[in-house]
């Protein structure tokens, strides 16, 4: 296709209006719309994976969007009443259809290339870990929006109805809807008995992705091939329609499709546990003596380092060998809803925990003490306020000899009822004897490194379960 066809093209197709659409369509979805994509460590400007991420998310509403612009640009011909005329021209069927469907391609993957470069441009001053990874993430992304528009354009041009356009973009958006919320989840229950749904392979059918949750995970290798696989497929049956001219033709067109799904799914892995996966480049410790963050954070070392060692410092003080020897950012990634685990020999910490968050300089200090002696068993994705936040501000205030108000626990008055839940726990605790203070501190730590306690309780003296 040379230069002065693919123009022609553009001024007589939807091509221009499509690209457009579904540049700006998402460019205001993510800056007006307030959403997780701007808080954090997985905002989507601030890593290379959580960008490509975020932007295939928005493929849940881009990629119907495409199928149906498609299905407009197909029944082109029909609505002119050329179709007959141009099945009688010498120019084969095989030459427009590539013309058409290249044009509305290669536009809706320069719109979808000009979003990944808005962000890539603050990503590049939000980061010093720079790699490749992503791209694969990204290139699934923009041939999934070409292979849809492909696909609707050979529907049209097969089912030439002004119905068409709308029923296959409402259908599209129901497909991926049930990818992510039935038919691609499957019912599994955590170690505790918590019900979760994951994905299951069916679901990476769909060329949207879920939520970033974590910024260390990324999709795998065999994920980014079977879908190739499949949006391949798609492509190919979408041309096929659009440049058959019988009814056999059309049969035959199909085959691409179901061939695709087939063998994506032989490719497509069926553990959730090997389709997000961990990037392990990206959570190779980065340290500064005993105190290490993942080289996605590399930039973030040099303000922990010094509250992180100060820490260690002052719980070797209180707990002797009992302490932790090193701080480590948490690189484990666990389903939601299932229990954390924890090491007593190293303070593991995210920076995405509001104790961690909210902090710097001497509160950083604290809240790293603070993790050292309640981890927090609060399940994975959840989030709650109670004993362990109690237990925590006792614990600091008896590592540092003075009650203090911890960082990130929430509003004022949620901070004013952990101060009123301690103060009286903590002046029972000092007016022990010290073997007896360390006592309750072992209980408390017993229980909140297990995770099958309850470690306030532990305490106040009571039981611990």
């Amino acid at each position: 296709m040379n230069t002065r066809v693919l123009l022609t093209e553009l001024k007589r197709s939807v091509a221009p209006w499509a690209g457009a659409l579904v540049l700006t369509s998402a460019l205001a979805f993510l800056y007006l719309v307030d959403g997780a994509w701007w808080r954090g460590t997985t905002m989507w400007t601030a890593q290379w994976t959580s960008l490509a991420l975020t932007t295939r998310g928005l493929l849940f509403y881009l990629w119907p969007l495409a199928v149906g612009l498609g299905a407009l640009q197909g029944l082109r011909d029909h609505r002119s009443r050329m179709s007959e005329l141009l099945t009688s021209t010498p120019r084969p069927a095989w030459h427009r259809a590539a013309t058409m469907a290249g044009t509305t391609a290669i536009t809706l993957a320069s719109a979808f290339a000009l979003l990944i470069l808005v962000g890539a441009v603050q990503v590049l001053a939000n980061t010093e870990y720079t790699h490749l990874g992503w791209l694969p993430i990204a290139l699934v992304g923009a041939l999934s929006l070409a292979a849809g528009a492909t696909l609707g354009m050979g529907a049209g041009r097969a089912l030439p109805s002004a119905l068409t356009p709308p029923a296959l973009a409402m259908g599209a958006f129901v497909f991926s809807a049930l990818m992510h919320m039935s038919l691609g989840r499957t019912e599994t229950y955590t170690a505790s008995g918590i019900p979760i749904t994951e994905p299951n392979r069916v679901s990476l059918l769909s060329p949207a992705v879920q939520d970033v949750r974590d910024v260390l995970v990324t999709l795998s290798a065999s994920v980014h091939v079977g879908q190739t696989i499949w949006l391949l497929g798609l492509a190919a049956t979408g041309f096929g329609l659009l440049a058959a001219t019988t009814s056999r033709t059309r049969l035959i067109a199909l085959t691409p499709l179901l061939a695709g799904a087939v063998i994506a799914l032989l490719v497509l892995p069926s553990d959730p546990r090997r389709m997000y996966v961990v990037d392990e480049a990206a959570a190779e410790p980065v340290c500064d003596g005993p105190v290490c963050v993942t080289k996605t954070h590399q930039g973030r070392l040099a303000g922990l380092a010094g509250p992180g060692k100060e820490a260690l410092r002052l719980l070797h003080q209180a707990l002797g060998d009992q302490a932790p020897a090193a701080i480590r950012e948490n690189t484990a990634v666990l389903p939601d809803g299932s229990t954390p685990r924890w090491s007593r020999k190293t303070v593991l910490f995210d920076f995405d925990e509001d104790l961690i968050a909210a902090a710097e300089g001497e509160e950083l200090t604290w809240a790293l003490i603070a993790k050292g002696m309640v981890p927090g068993c609060d399940p994975v994705g959840w989030s709650g306020f109670g004993g362990d936040e109690f237990a925590r501000t006792v614990a600091v205030g008896w590592v540092l000899g003075d009650l203090r108000s911890l960082p990130g626990s929430g509003s004022a008055s949620l901070r004013r009822e952990a101060d009123a839940k301690a103060r009286p726990v903590w002046r029972e605790l000092k007016a022990l004897s010290r073997d007896g203070q360390r006592a309750r501190i072992n209980a408390m730590r017993a229980a909140a490194f297990s995770c099958e306690g309850n470690a306030f309780d532990a305490l106040k003296g009571g039981a611990s379960r």
